[in-house]
């Protein structure tokens, strides 16, 4: 099942578009999409609702701080449990009798094993193959490289504010019409919402896509950060330092189940109105 929001890299929706053809056709297995609408488009609409992106703020004082994250639960969990309940044959508000349950596979490898939790809900019971088996982060690479699927892309969506500067920077140098998106959505966000704006609630700072707090234009993605560093040693060493002790919340891949974010604490209050 995946959870589109309507804003991934055209590379994601090319991979998910042959994994559908040459993977899961051939032996049977549906893919699921759900959504619940353009993230993006749902950030500019003033007459739309918007569960806000985890967006990093300048306060009026200088103080940083941080939107609520709000959009992962709304564009990835909620479509998904819906579609759930519909394929138990008891949708939203009819009540699942007891012992009715589907077994969701959440793709978390022992590298993560800290992030693989029970779902909050009796009709969704999670299974961890990848921690099962015991493969790493690098078991998965080469078994995909073995498959013929080494360039399989990360999912995100492409103005994700958890990207790190790699991910920013290979938008940048692979996919200028992407980074052009990015670039206008940045100065877009920049009072925050259209939604909040409309309704009086603005903004007491500036909102930005890159932790450094400056245009997404002018911000040093060209630095190397040490999760980085670290991802590159493990690539050669299949060993390295601890990546979720040096990654600060920044990521370059979103799971509805498993949001790296949740490692930088982000403020509920910071820089809003109200």
């Amino acid at each position: 099942m995946f959870a589109d929001t309507g804003w991934e890299p055209k590379a994601v929706y090319a991979h998910l578009g042959r994994l559908e053809r040459e993977v899961a056709e051939p032996a049977g297995i549906p893919i699921l999409r759900v959504s619940a609408g353009n993230i993006r488009q749902d950030a500019l609409d003033p007459d739309h609702r918007f569960a806000s992106m985890p967006l990093y703020v300048l306060n009026r004082d200088g103080k940083p701080g941080m939107t609520r994250r709000q959009c992962t639960g709304e564009y990835k969990i909620k479509p998904i449990k819906k579609k759930i309940r519909e394929l138990l044959g008891y949708p939203y508000p009819v009540r699942i009798p007891k012992g009715v349950f589907v077994e969701q596979w959440v793709g978390i490898s022992t590298d993560e094993f800290h992030r693989a939790k029970d779902a909050d809900v009796k009709y969704m019971r999670n299974r961890h193959p990848l921690i099962d088996m015991d493969w790493s982060r690098s078991d998965c690479t080469r078994y995909l490289t073995s498959r013929g699927l080494a360039d399989t892309p990360k999912s995100s969506c492409l103005g994700c504010p958890f990207h790190g500067n790699a991910q920013w920077r290979h938008i940048r140098d692979n996919s200028p019409e992407e980074w052009e998106d990015v670039l206008e959505f940045d100065t877009a966000i920049r009072k925050g919402n259209a939604r909040a704006n409309a309704t009086g609630n603005r903004l007491l700072g500036e909102a930005f896509l890159h932790r450094s707090r400056v245009p997404l234009s002018e911000a040093p993605i060209d630095h190397v950060t040490a999760a980085e560093w670290a991802a590159m040693q493990q690539e050669l060493t299949d060993t390295g330092p601890d990546l979720q002790e040096l990654e600060q919340g920044v990521t370059d891949g979103c799971s509805p189940w498993a949001c790296r974010g949740e490692v930088e604490p982000v403020q509920d209050d910071f820089g809003l109105a109200s």
